[in-house]
């Protein structure tokens, strides 16, 4: 009767062992996946990042050319309320076109 119990401890513990051994082979396999997924999303940021990098400078000159642009429209401005009756604005006309929100 003891050996019986002996031997089914055993294979008790053999199994235990067995199926640990799968579901951490499995959950290896699963990070393996896991880290080719996230070297490939790295090599995607980094294209990414390489792709936009000249957007900063363009931006920076854009808003140059877009501050030489309101200081000029600015004057306009003054000028044409200079010149308008009454100092007051001269009211927009209609272009036929209405606007669609």
């Amino acid at each position: 009767m003891k050996a019986l119990l002996v031997v089914l401890t055993l294979i008790e513990i053999v199994l235990v062992a067995g199926v640990l051994v799968f579901y951490l082979v499995a959950i290896a396999r699963s990070l393996r996946r896991t880290a080719v997924l996230l070297g490939k999303v790295a090599f995607g940021v980094r294209a990414i990042e390489t792709q936009c990098g000249v957007i900063g400078p363009s931006v920076t000159t854009i808003n140059e050319r877009l501050t030489a642009v309101s200081a000029g429209l600015a004057a306009l401005t003054g000028l044409a309320q200079g010149r308008a009756p009454n100092g007051r604005p001269a009211p927009v006309q209609s272009t036929g076109a209405h606007r669609v929100d």
